[in-house]
């Protein structure tokens, strides 16, 4: 059957069809590697070495589907999301890690690929309309290689820096608190008033040029775009709803560059990589975590857009099933890419679904591997990309979109479990 589904897809990229109609991708990336049983694949029942202080998940609103006590708003909606249970790559370092989960590329060759956020900037370039970058990280991206690879930097991401969490969100660019308005056109006037009055400025400048580019640069500072940027316009109950933290505020952010049009949010958070008091951490995070997603989750969803948003949550593995109650870790949790797991969403995703399964303490995948590829080729497809395709590499010429998919050890097989062909 996956055969088939496959040729049909295919002949349908022939004959220039999309699949899908996916026009944002948010993904919300836990840096550090998040532990799956104490998020998404909890194991009802383990010992106190498996489960560790949270040994009481939560039966969520789709029968037989549970997560981690610490999730108690995502649990009330487990019908607009899907779980994967079953990722892996078996890299078991942050670096090799991150760049096979926003790659795909599990080849082990010399040549750095793009993360799919590039790509995406890439092969939507002659379609993409909107002012702001395509790709934005709230609020850096993760900077443990150039996310352009070969396509080089006009492709990486846009981070924005500065705290959502605060007051005035401070975007690098294009917000700046200690630059009024007033103060900001007085500068302006200033520069105009010197250009008029200066011949030779008159005489060596394209002034049709740099007219279209100061309309761009006003449009972006002082324009109704960069009212996205500014958190203000929301009501104080929607901030709320959020959470006013780090992950809470940057998932709002992310909401308005959708409503905005851009292609790709990356929320990065960080603290996940959790080796010593794992436990007392995530009584923190895993809550923020929790209003955040399930905000985004259900305020999408009220605003038309979750069917045409994708939203992602995982890191680039997870942790030990075991916790490592000896010295010096003393309740932490270690690296483990053997078996983790993503949330998905919106976009074409199925929602109420699980795919992929572990055993009872959580350590081997018994039920459907599914490689980075495999995730990122399926989001592909949703967006009207061919995973099949290819990028231009500037001295090997054509190279594959993917070059992990198909191969053994590597892929699986894109995720047609989880997505709605006929949509």
């Amino acid at each position: 059957m996956k055969n088939i589904i496959t040729i049909l897809v295919l002949l349908a990229f022939s004959f220039g069809m999309e699949a899908q109609h996916a026009k944002s991708v948010i993904l919300i990336y836990l840096d550090g590697g998040p532990s799956q049983t104490d998020t998404f694949d909890p194991k009802p029942g383990a010992s106190r070495d498996i489960s560790g202080n949270f040994k009481d998940p939560i039966q969520t609103n789709v029968p037989g589907i549970m997560i981690s006590q610490k999730l108690p708003l995502l649990a009330k909606m487990a019908d607009k999301y899907s779980l994967i249970r079953s990722m892996t790559h078996g890299i078991g370092g942050h670096e090799t890690a991150h760049y096979a989960m926003i790659t795909g590329d599990l080849s082990g060759g010399a040549i750095v690929y793009p993360s799919y956020g590039s790509a995406i900037s890439y092969l939507k370039k002659d379609t993409y309309k909107g002012v702001l970058p395509p790709y934005i990280s709230l609020v850096s991206a993760n900077n443990r290689f150039n996310e352009g690879g070969f396509l080089g930097n006009d492709y990486k991401s846009f981070d924005t820096s500065g705290a959502p969490e605060n007051a005035v969100f401070e975007v690098d660019g294009f917000v700046n608190k200690f630059v009024k308005p007033d103060m900001l056109k007085s500068r302006l006037d200033l520069l105009s008033g010197f250009e008029k009055s200066n011949q030779l400025f008159k005489n060596t400048v394209n002034s049709s040029l740099l007219d279209s580019l100061r309309q761009r640069n006003n449009e972006l500072i002082v324009g109704k775009t960069a009212q996205v940027f500014d958190l203000s316009t929301e009501s104080k109950e929607m901030c709320q709803r959020y959470g006013m933290t780090r992950v809470g505020q940057s998932c709002l952010e992310a909401r308005k560059l959708v409503e905005a049009g851009v292609l790709f949010i990356n929320v990065r958070t960080t603290g996940w990589d959790t080796h010593k008091s794992h436990f007392e951490r995530m009584n923190i995070m895993l809550p923020e975590l929790d209003k955040a997603l399930s905000a985004l989750l259900s305020d999408l969803d009220e605003k038309g857009l979750l069917d045409s948003t994708i939203v992602l949550c995982g890191g680039e593995f997870g942790r030990t099933p075991k916790v490592l109650w000896e010295a010096p870790w003393n309740g932490g949790r270690g690296h483990f890419s053997q078996a983790f797991s993503y949330l998905v969403a919106g976009g074409g995703f199925i929602p109420g679904k699980v795919i992929g399964a572990t055993d009872k303490t959580g350590e081997n995948i018994t039920e459907r591997k599914v490689y980075p590829c495999d995730l990122i080729g399926t989001v592909y497809l949703l967006l009207g990309i061919d995973p099949q395709g290819t990028l231009p590499h500037i001295s090997e010429g054509k190279l594959a979109l993917l070059p992990s998919l198909g191969k053994v050890n590597q892929s699986n097989g894109l995720l047609y479990e989880l997505i709605d062909l006929k949509k």
